[in-house]
């Protein structure tokens, strides 16, 4: 199993309507065959500048590379995530034999 997460901030005023419209269409990204457990998650802790997080699973490397190539993942990055995030820090997790 791997747990792929990515905690960011957005461009966009907090609340804002192209706040919601970007986490609306960020959701199509469960969609795309092997995406487990998907979330969309508020940032809470006072000792970083993000306000958001997805985490999703994938059963094995197979999936999370289908996932990473899917034309909607693929889309979603350079039309929407490349020019509406301002930072991130992604990590993926396995667990630990």
């Amino acid at each position: 199993m791997i747990r792929h997460t990515v905690a960011f901030r957005l461009v966009h005023p907090t609340g804002s309507s192209e706040e919601a419209d970007f986490l609306a269409t960020a959701r199509e990204l469960s969609t795309i065959p092997g995406v487990e457990r998907f979330e969309q998650l508020a940032q809470t802790s006072a000792k970083n500048d993000f306000t958001f997080g997805f985490s999703m699973e994938f059963a094995d490397a197979a999936a999370y590379a289908g996932y990473n190539e899917h034309p909607v993942h693929t889309a979603f990055v350079a039309e929407r995530w490349v020019l509406e995030v301002a930072d991130f820090l992604e990590l993926d997790y396995e667990p630990l034999a």
